[in-house]
C-alpha cells in the first residue's frame, strides 16, 4: 500500500469517527431538548402523577383549634393558623354546622364527623379537639418542581420561575375509632431572590379540597 492510499484510508477512518461522534452528540442534544420540553410543558402533570405515589413531609403538628367561617356550604375552615378553602368545586363539597347534639360537625355524603362542642364566645363556629381525640395536620410537598420560563405577570413584572404542589392533610381520629381525613392541594411559587412564596396559590380544576373521607 503506497503513501497516497494510506493517507486516504486514514482520512476515511477519521471521517467515520467524526461522523459517529457528531451523530452521538446530535442524539444527546435531541434527547436533552426533549427532556427539557417535557419538563417545561408537562411538568405539572408529571408532578401530579408522581404525587400519587410519594410526597415529602415538611411539617406536622397537633390540631389545637378549628374555626369555621361560612354559611354552611363552602366558606373557610381555619385549622390552627391555616385557612383552608371549602369553596372550590373540584372535589368534595361538605356542609359544616351544628349537629343535633350541639357539636360543630362536618357532613358529607350522609356521614357526619363531630369536631367538638362550639365555644360560645367565638364570633364564628369554633371548637378545640375534645380530650382523647388524636388530631393532626400535615404539610407535604411534591418531589418534583417544574420550571415556568413562559409565565409573565405584566401587571407587576414579577413572575415565578418554578412551581410545585403543596398538600395539607387533616387526620382526626376519635376514641370510638371514627376517623376524618381531608386533603387540600395548592400550588406554591418560587420567585428569584425571594424563594418559595405562600403555598395557597390556586389553579382552576386542580387545587382546593380534593379528598374527604369519613369513617366508619
Amino acid at each position: 500500500m503506497d503513501f497516497q492510499t494510506r493517507r486516504h484510508s486514514a482520512v476515511a477512518t477519521t471521517t467515520a469517527k467524526m461522523r459517529k461522534i457528531l451523530i452521538t452528540l446530535g442524539i444527546l442534544v435531541a434527547f436533552t431538548i426533549s427532556i427539557l420540553a417535557t419538563w417545561i410543558f408537562g411538568g405539572r402533570q408529571l408532578s401530579l402523577f408522581l404525587d400519587r405515589f410519594w410526597t415529602i413531609e415538611t411539617a406536622s403538628s397537633r390540631i389545637n383549634s378549628v374555626v369555621y367561617e361560612g354559611s354552611g356550604t363552602g366558606g373557610i375552615l381555619h385549622v390552627n393558623d391555616l385557612a383552608l378553602s371549602l369553596n372550590d368545586r373540584n372535589g368534595p363539597s361538605p356542609n359544616v354546622g351544628t349537629a343535633k347534639d350541639g357539636q360543630l360537625a362536618l357532613a358529607d355524603s350522609g356521614r357526619v364527623f363531630a369536631f367538638g362542642l362550639p365555644r360560645s364566645e367565638a364570633e364564628n363556629l369554633a371548637t378545640v379537639p375534645p380530650q382523647g381525640d388524636d388530631a393532626f395536620i400535615q404539610i407535604r410537598r411534591s418531589i418534583l418542581s417544574w420550571p415556568t420560563p413562559f409565565d409573565f405577570n405584566f401587571m407587576t413584572g414579577h413572575s415565578p420561575s418554578w412551581k410545585r404542589h403543596l398538600y395539607y392533610r387533616v387526620l382526626w381520629t376519635k376514641p370510638s375509632g371514627a376517623q376524618l381525613q381531608m386533603l387540600w392541594r395548592y400550588e406554591q411559587y418560587f420567585y428569584p431572590g425571594n424563594g418559595w412564596a405562600s403555598g395557597f396559590m390556586t389553579r382552576e380544576g386542580s387545587t382546593g379540597l380534593i379528598r374527604l373521607d369519613i369513617r366508619p
